[in-house]
């Protein structure tokens, strides 16, 4: 039997390197109380290689019809948590073509060694999706690899009295008997992890700001929700005077009636659980951190997982610059103290390379953000800020590795900063701060 393909060595048996998608478009049912989700996809696709199988990610629900450019293939079948499309005609390299793959089950978390389960869950009442890094085959078949970006839109129907929440901006919604259909549009290339849908008892809130910023939450989450996003307006002014422009059309945030573990990242919006209701700055420094996260991870996007110090450094180091911007304690205060506590860690993590097991370790997120700190100590305040707007402005919409920021910060001084790169990001003692 032929290996599948696998994308990215950190997700094993994910994404398909020989094509990729163009578009993605999900029409969703979703029966709250059985917990049953039915769907239709519709991938616009263009062929890589040449063509003669084509193969999805698609765990633990069924395909009932598969079309390639309106007809049956040769035949198609589940293989684990793979869909394998035998082609009835051959696609040659370069060329554009259209899947519709009929599908339903009971959606569930995916388990996969090292990260755990992500996906589509079950609340109390309602149902949340973790995308990152494996989760979206939980509830679309897609091309799960992360520098695979496509627009969306996605069509979910719930019963009447839920609000659903996903990616881009609300298009419609739509009543029809005791059922309601919401439509969203994501324009902007995103990748397949960062796809989601959130849905709950939810009232939706307009917050002021200069970008279209919405609150999905439970009706009773005052004061909590003022302490901890109140300044989620001036967190998102700040961040566009040292960023650059917001990468999207809006932002929202939902708050689950449940509790979660951490907060959950997607484009254009964050989820976070009713636990992180309150002004403590371990709650708040992450409203911070998945604000930051749609510059840095959803907008400029790596291109393999190893390199997810890229995402997690950065939104990590948005979070000191925001305390410092609030006129709480420095950038420079937060990195201090946070390399006193790496350097009595062990020094067995390689920033640029953590591996599957360490790459959602917190010394990535910490040593991230402190190799931040060192190029901004070095270069100095106008250059620190002029590469990361640049940074997002030359690669929004992309992929990108660890040797584009290298290039790019050379291009912007006119010197080569290797000897910090290589110390910081390519070996795994950590240096001193200086």
């Amino acid at each position: 039997m032929p290996t599948l393909p696998t994308a990215d060595p950190y997700v094993p048996d994910h994404g398909d390197p020989s094509w990729r998608a163009t578009h993605y478009d999900l029409a969703l049912d979703y029966d709250v109380v059985g917990n049953r989700l039915g769907g239709t996809a519709t991938i616009e696709a263009v062929a890589v290689d040449d063509l003669t199988r084509v193969v999805l990610d698609l765990a633990g629900l069924d395909a009932a019809k598969v079309t390639v450019g309106g007809r049956p293939p040769q035949r198609y079948a589940k293989r684990h948590h793979r869909l394998v499309v035998t082609l009835r005609e051959p696609v040659t390299a370069g060329t554009a073509f259209r899947m519709v793959v009929k599908y339903a089950g009971k959606p569930a978390p995916l388990v996969v060694k090292h990260q755990g389960d992500a996906g589509w869950e079950e609340l109390a009442d309602g149902a949340i999706v973790a995308g990152q890094p494996h989760g979206a085959p939980t509830w679309f078949p897609c091309n799960d690899r992360p520098d695979d970006k496509a627009s969306y839109r996605i069509a979910v129907t719930a019963p009447a009295g839920y609000t659903v929440v996903s990616n881009g901006r609300l298009g419609s919604r739509t009543r029809h008997g005791s059922a309601e259909t919401w439509v969203y549009v994501q324009p902007e290339p995103m990748s397949t992890y960062l796809a989601t849908v959130q849905i709950g008892r939810y009232e939706l809130r307009a917050m002021e700001a200069g970008v279209p910023m919405t609150a999905a939450l439970p009706a009773d989450c005052d004061p909590g929700f003022t302490e901890a996003f109140g300044r989620q307006p001036d967190m998102m002014a700040a961040f566009v005077r040292m960023f650059g422009p917001y990468p999207f059309g809006s932002y929202a945030v939902v708050v689950t009636d449940d509790d979660l573990e951490i907060p959950l990242e997607s484009q254009g919006l964050s989820t976070f659980g009713r636990n992180f209701l309150d002004g403590d700055w371990e709650h708040v420094r992450l409203v911070a951190h998945e604000l930051a996260h749609q510059w840095f991870g959803n907008a400029v996007t790596v291109r393999r997982w190893k390199d997810i110090w890229l995402h997690e450094g950065f939104a990590c180091y948005a979070e000191w610059l925001w305390s410092e911007a609030a006129g709480e304690e420095t950038a420079d205060a937060h990195a201090r103290r946070h390399h006193e506590r790496l350097q009595e860690l062990p020094q067995d993590l390689l920033l640029g390379d953590p591996g599957p097991e360490l790459m959602f370790d917190d010394r990535v997120y910490k040593r991230g953000a402190l190799t931040l700190h060192a190029l901004r100590r070095e270069i100095g305040d106008d250059a620190f800020f002029t590469l990361l707007r640049e940074w997002v402005r030359r690669f929004s919409g992309g992929s990108v590795e660890t040797a584009d920021f290298a290039t790019l910060a050379r291009l912007v001084t006119g010197v080569d900063h290797a000897d910090l790169f290589d110390r910081w990001v390519y070996a795994e003692e950590l240096p001193a701060l200086g």
